[in-house]
């Protein structure tokens, strides 16, 4: 992997991080407002559980093999 790939991945990575941050805050918020919306934040939390996984995705690729 060149550096400029690890660059460009390490910056997919941030995004989707803060992008999870976000959700989850979103996701609180509704859980605690009056009358919320059941199918939205389950919606919510399907993308949520699909960053996770390109998160890990990205965070394996990013993180070198070791033969042990």
């Amino acid at each position: 992997m060149t550096r400029e790939e690890e660059g460009e991945l390490r910056a997919q990575l941030a995004r989707l991080l803060q992008e999870h941050r976000d959700l989850d805050a979103a996701i609180g918020a509704l859980q605690g407002a009056p009358g919320s919306d059941i199918l939205q934040i389950q919606r919510l939390k399907k993308r949520k559980l699909v960053l996770r996984d390109r998160i890990t995705f990205i965070e394996d690729q990013l993180t070198p093999d070791i033969i042990a």
